[in-house]
């Protein structure tokens, strides 16, 4: 399955991996990984999370307080969000 993201989703992806970077060596690529199996996870069964809005899942990232929001379409799975879990809902809304 293909994967794209949106660009607030890769940006808030970049900046989570560079601040974890900034608090010690070698945290940022744990950060990615972590990152990296939850993708993983949805790509090989896109349905096995939680829905949290119309066609839109949830996978929570291990060790890290993120999630990662993503829809599938057209054989597609699209990163919709990398969000951290005191965020507030409200500011993923918009995003397709």
């Amino acid at each position: 399955m293909r994967v794209l993201f949106r660009p607030e989703a890769r940006a808030e992806l970049l900046d989570a991996q560079a601040w974890y970077e900034a608090q010690a060596v070698g945290l940022g690529l744990e950060f990615a990984r972590a990152f990296d199996a939850a993708l993983q996870s949805a790509r090989r069964n896109p349905d096995g999370f939680a829905e949290v809005e119309e066609e839109c899942r949830r996978v929570v990232l291990r060790r890290f307080p993120y999630s990662l929001y993503d829809r599938v379409a057209g054989g597609t799975l699209w990163v919709l969000a990398v969000f951290h879990h005191r965020r507030p809902p409200s500011a993923r809304q918009g995003r397709g």
